[in-house]
């Protein structure tokens, strides 16, 4: 399936947009079933646009968002769209209010369509299009000043098409691979293992610790024996070429921009591709 308006309707840590070509490039020439067990905001899905895929996330209400827009897709563009219009001539009161009122919702498990529209309307007004939570598990990412449309109507309409031919599940990334056949393939863009191995405590909040990328790797270990195949990327440290080097799989190193660091010199960082195939 080609159609160029499918693009991610989220910006996302550690988006995958820029290693497309170089994902694309390193593709089995053919597979049965896409797996994506971290999906994110969805870059390399839409990029490749399999033909039958799996969607996963742990975050619950990123997957609310994908499956209100996959169900109800003129639904969630008017409630995006009363978020935009309503916007009040002070837009970082407006941005605070609906923060607040988003943060409600989470607390009460309140995953519906007007949760997803505040969910778009907030990614696309915060600071870097960050999605962080407090201890609590509220989104306390402040305003980024910006005025303007949430989303593209044309692109959500393509978006919600495509996800016609998706399973959309959330919750652990083994959960998500457990009916992964040989002959399927799996895409793994995990959270990354922290550049400094002594960060991994204020990473844990993500709830992706040393002991889930080590469980990460078991799963892989296990697809390859199962004749899988299997792509992952993740930074170049000591771990990550600890946990999949020596095993025969082909471990490639890219240079990426860091979008995050402030300092210029330390914006161009490894990351490395590993397939099994």
């Amino acid at each position: 399936m080609e159609n160029s308006n499918i693009t991610p309707f989220v910006k996302w840590a550690g988006g995958k947009r820029q290693l497309l070509p170089q994902i694309k490039e390193r593709m089995p020439k053919q597979y049965n079933n896409y797996y994506e067990p971290f999906v994110g905001g969805g870059a390399v899905v839409f990029g490749l646009l399999p033909q039958r895929a799996l969607i996963n996330d742990i975050n619950t209400a990123l997957i609310n968002t994908y499956k209100q827009i996959q169900n109800f897709p003129k639904d969630f563009l008017l409630a995006v769209g009363k978020l935009d219009m309503e916007m009040w001539e002070d837009g970082k009161q407006y941005y605070y209010s609906l923060r607040e009122h988003y943060n409600d919702k989470m607390m009460k498990a309140e995953y519906d369509v007007e949760l997803a529209a505040l969910f778009v309307f907030l990614n696309k007004h915060c600071f870097n299009g960050l999605y962080r939570v407090n201890g609590k598990g509220l989104f306390n990412v402040p305003y980024n000043n910006r005025r303007g449309t949430s989303v593209d109507e044309k692109a959500i309409m393509a978006v919600s098409e495509y996800l016609q031919h998706v399973t959309i599940v959330e919750g652990d990334f083994e959960v998500a691979c457990k009916d992964i056949k040989g002959g399927d393939f799996v895409f793994f863009d995990s959270p990354y293992a922290p550049l400094k191995p002594e960060s991994f405590e204020s990473y844990t909040k993500e709830g992706f610790d040393i002991e889930s990328h080590r469980r990460l790797a078991g799963l892989y270990d296990d697809l390859s024996a199962r004749g899988c195949y299997c792509m992952l990327t993740n930074h170049n440290t000591e771990l990550i070429n600890e946990l999949y080097g020596g095993k025969g799989y082909k471990i490639d190193v890219v240079s990426v921009k860091r979008m995050i660091n402030s300092d210029a010199k330390g914006r161009v960082g490894e990351e490395v591709i590993i397939c099994n195939y």
